[in-house]
């Protein structure tokens, strides 16, 4: 199951991307299932916040997930900058929908166990965001 939240950002509409069947997809295609994953939409102060609260990040990110998954039972909490977003699109010239599906993917891809922090694992996360986007839009 997947959920939707709202906190200190507009709420909009992520139907047309059908994020349930594609991250179901993305997840058979990794030999995952799903649980639950809850998407929390937000302001980048929002997301500052629980950055420095639970990272000690001090620092504006467009994503952050709190992995929760077992036994490959995929499940957590995703938080995403809707303002980090809009930028990004901008700063990349592509559709908001295409990098808010780009992120959402990402936040996925972390509970599955791609990481990003080296240049090498950062490479190997791109692919596989650049595999699963199509999906999306």
């Amino acid at each position: 199951m997947i959920n939707f939240f709202f906190e200190e950002t507009d709420e909009f509409d992520v139907n047309d991307l059908n994020v349930e069947k594609n991250i179901e997809t993305v997840l058979a295609n990794e030999n995952r299932t799903l649980g639950e994953v809850n998407y929390i939409f937000c302001s980048d102060e929002y997301l500052l916040n629980i950055n420095k609260q639970y990272l000690n990040h001090d620092y504006y990110t467009d994503v952050i997930s709190f992995d929760y998954s077992e036994d490959g039972v995929i499940s957590g909490d995703i938080f995403i900058s809707v303002d980090t977003v809009k930028d990004n699109a901008k700063e990349y010239e592509v559709e908001f929908k295409k990098e808010l599906a780009r992120v959402m993917v990402h936040g996925v891809l972390h509970f599955i166990g791609y990481k990003d922090k080296t240049d090498e694992d950062a490479k190997l996360m791109r692919q596989k965001e650049n595999q699963y986007l199509p999906l999306f839009i």
